[in-house]
Formats: structure tokens, C-alpha cells, sequence
């Protein structure tokens, strides 16, 4: 563990979630179109090495530090984003594309509830609704559900920058808690 680095985030923490947040929001970008010219197509590249390969490297460094968390997270998501990356010139049906989508909003799912830092819950719940609604928009062949995904991605990836960033420059990364007010008292 890193003693410049906030206490539960650890560099390879830094850097899988500094991956991740590239990823999402080159991704959620594209499917925006807020930006001319640039599709989600657009994002195969960094899809494919940052959010692929080093996020996998990333997960694997995390299971050599002993967490099991953040391993599990960024070598799956590493998976996701690695195929996703190598498969976008196949030709798929929708469903197909759809069901891939559905079935890692089931691993974001997973990482939202297993616990850990508000951040990382915000980051893998905001990811898990970008997928879903892009699932469904596979399905149903609507571009302005896949929009609302983006948006939703990109909120993911900005969550997932900002958590990386506050551990490194000592940001606040949880919500203060609200003491009890005059009269009341917290039973335990």
C-alpha cells in the first residue's frame, strides 16, 4: 500500500479506477453524440488497451495485493471492456449485442452491491443503469435510449476519474455523515 495515497486506496486502486473512468467516458461520449464526428465506435482503441489490458493488469495487481475487491472488479471489467474492444467489427445481431451488455450489467451489479467506498458503489451503480438501458436499447432498437445510457456512462467515468483523483490529492471520497439532531439520539 501506498502512504501518499488515501487510507482503502491503494495505487493499483488509483490506477484501475483512473482506467476505468478513461474508458467510460470515451464510451459514454460516443454514445451521446454531444461531440460531432465521434461515435462510440471511436472509443475501440482506448476500450481495448486502457480499458482492457491495463485494467486487467490492474486487477491482477490487485489480487497480488491481497484485494480480492478491486481484482475482481478490474479483471472483469477488463474482460468486458477487451472484448467488447476486439468484437466491435462483428457482425452481431442486436439481441446478441443486447444479451453482452445485459449480462455485464449483472458483473456491475454485483460490484455495486459487494460494499466497499461510496464512490465505488456510485461508480459501479451509475455503470450497471448505462448498460442495462443500452441492453434494452439493443433490444428495442431505440438511439435515444442508448443516448441516456451514454450520459449515464459518463457519469460513471467521471465518478470513477474523480475517486482516483480525490486518493491522490486527498479529496474528500465520502459523504459526511449528519450528526443527530437536538433531542434525538442514535441507538446502536
Amino acid at each position: 500500500m501506498d502512504n501518499d495515497v488515501s487510507a482503502g486506496s491503494g495505487i493499483t486502486t488509483v490506477v484501475g479506477r483512473l482506467a476505468l473512468g478513461i474508458t467510460l467516458l470515451a464510451f459514454g461520449l460516443g454514445y451521446t453524440d454531444v461531440i460531432d464526428g465521434v461515435t462510440a465506435a471511436d472509443a475501440v482503441s482506448i476500450a481495448q488497451y486502457v480499458g482492457g489490458i491495463a485494467l486487467f493488469v490492474a486487477g491482477l495487481m490487485a489480487f497480488r495485493d491481497r484485494d480480492s475487491v478491486g481484482g475482481t472488479a478490474f479483471s472483469a471489467l477488463g474482460a468486458l471492456w477487451f472484448t467488447w474492444a476486439v468484437s466491435a467489427d462483428a457482425q452481431v445481431s442486436a439481441n446478441a449485442a443486447g444479451l453482452f451488455l445485459l449480462l455485464f450489467a449483472l458483473v456491475a451489479l454485483t460490484l455495486a452491491l459487494a460494499g466497499g467506498d461510496q464512490l465505488g458503489q456510485g461508480m459501479y451503480g451509475l455503470f450497471f443503469v448505462a448498460l442495462v438501458l443500452m441492453a434494452i436499447a439493443n433490444f428495442g432498437d431505440s438511439d435515444g435510449l442508448a443516448k441516456v445510457g451514454g450520459w449515464f456512462a459518463v457519469a460513471a467515468g467521471a465518478v470513477a476519474w474523480y475517486a482516483a483523483t480525490a486518493a491522490l490529492a486527498h479529496w474528500p471520497t465520502a459523504l459526511p455523515r449528519r450528526a443527530a439532531g437536538r433531542g434525538v439520539t442514535a441507538h446502536g
